[in-house]
């Protein structure tokens, strides 16, 4: 089992229950093929960098878990199918970034606050 985080940019026009539904969708393929969800964050309406299929905002989700390394193949089909997805990555995550996930999400200090706030 790896460790694994995917950010997806939904389409802006979706509802708060077809966001939810879309989010449910792939929590359960996770889990489905043998993988576990470790954390979610929905980040909500964001402007986007560059417009995409015409759209200047959209909706990141970004999701943390373990899961066998073959499930991402199935994963990334579903996400390219779906009309409602804009944009989608999947990282594999070393040691380091699970230590500072799980720091980041506890409140810990992370050593990067001192940097932002400069």
């Amino acid at each position: 089992m790896q460790n694994y985080e995917m950010m997806v940019i939904f389409t802006p026009v979706l509802s708060d229950d077809e966001f939810k539904a879309a989010q449910k969708k792939y929590v359960d393929l996770i889990k489905a093929n043998g993988g576990e969800v470790v954390h979610e964050n929905p980040w909500g309406l964001k402007s986007l960098a560059y417009p995409i299929q015409k759209k200047t905002t959209g909706i990141y989700w970004v999701l943390e878990y373990l899961a066998p390394s073959d499930i991402n193949e199935k994963l990334k089909i579903q996400l390219l199918r779906d009309e409602q997805v804009l944009r989608q990555i999947v990282i594999k995550l070393d040691k380091y970034a699970v230590e500072y996930n799980l720091k980041k999400r506890s409140g810990v200090s992370t050593g990067l606050d001192k940097a932002v706030e400069a």
